[in-house]
């Protein structure tokens, strides 16, 4: 028997991206353009993964230039609704990372997860210690537990990098989360019926010591989607400070990608962590 050959050894997959993000994985095959010319490492298929639907086109044309290895190529991710039933770690998404469920229970107008992912699904936990679930508070209490009990194991301190949702967060969520000592965890203020409970989940984190001068919890803000304007996204922005969470502002983008250069301007300003406390120095100083 030849050893590594055939069925005894397992699958390389060429994993091709269109763009590169902070959770992109860093590997001898992951790729973010045409099949080099000299110096390609040895693989059995491709996988070509796009995450934004304004990415599909790039994404279409990179998988023609791959069919030129002559390999088998595959076409699919978020962009194209392809939500797997197994998360594989360290295939799509950086070492480290992990989905332990996906999709939504919730509607929003903005958010294509529902579309794309349907109702929620747990999933097989895997070890990682970045958790990426469209909604992991909308886990059964089982599930969330393991969770939990899983993160204390990792060699990292948690990070929960979903938007957790504020409204339906309780308090044995927050003995939990504390629990694991989290590194970062981010909520969301996406409409106007996200503020209150946002407030809440403020109060409760504050309680229980979980508060902005750790440098958590932060909250995303939906800002630039249609008939926004800077003055309400501004006056948005500074009341999740208000509640007590570090605003990072997420600038809304169409189908096809397309965005306001003046929005993208103040999106960075409400987007770098160092900006942020240097001009709100004094919501950092009430502690």
């Amino acid at each position: 028997m030849i050893p590594n050959s055939g069925k005894d050894r397992e699958m390389r997959i060429a994993r091709v991206f269109p763009r590169k993000t902070a959770q992109t994985p860093n590997d001898e095959l992951v790729f973010l353009s045409e099949p080099p010319t000299f110096m390609l490492p040895e693989f059995d298929e491709v996988h070509v993964s796009c995450c934004f639907t304004y990415d599909k086109a790039k994404a279409e044309y990179l998988a023609y230039q791959w069919e030129s290895t002559g390999k088998p190529v595959k076409l699919g991710g978020p962009a194209y609704g392809d939500y797997t039933k197994e998360f594989i770690a360290g295939r799509y998404l950086k070492h480290g990372c992990t989905i332990t469920s996906v999709g939504c229970p919730n509607h929003c107008w903005f958010c294509s997860v529902p579309k794309r992912a349907g109702s929620l699904k747990e999933l097989d936990i895997k070890d990682g210690w970045i958790i990426q679930d469209d909604n992991l508070l909308a886990c059964s209490e089982g599930h969330i537990k393991a969770v939990c009990n899983m993160l204390k194991h990792q060699p990292h301190k948690a990070q929960f990098l979903g938007g957790l949702e504020a409204k339906l967060l309780k308090q044995w969520h927050i003995e939990l989360l504390k629990s694991v000592k989290p590194d970062s965890m981010y909520f969301a203020y996406d409409t106007s019926d996200d503020y209150e409970p946002l407030v809440t989940a403020g109060k409760l984190l504050k309680e229980a010591d979980i508060t902005i001068n750790t440098r958590i919890p932060c909250a995303y803000v939906l800002i630039g989607y249609p008939k926004d304007t800077t003055e309400a996204a501004e006056k948005r922005l500074y009341q999740t400070l208000e509640a007590g969470f570090i605003p990072f502002a997420m600038l809304y983008k169409d189908e096809q990608g397309n965005e306001d250069k003046t929005w993208r301007r103040f999106q960075r300003l409400w987007s770098r962590p160092a900006i942020i406390y240097a001009r709100n120095k004094s919501y950092f100083q009430k502690g």
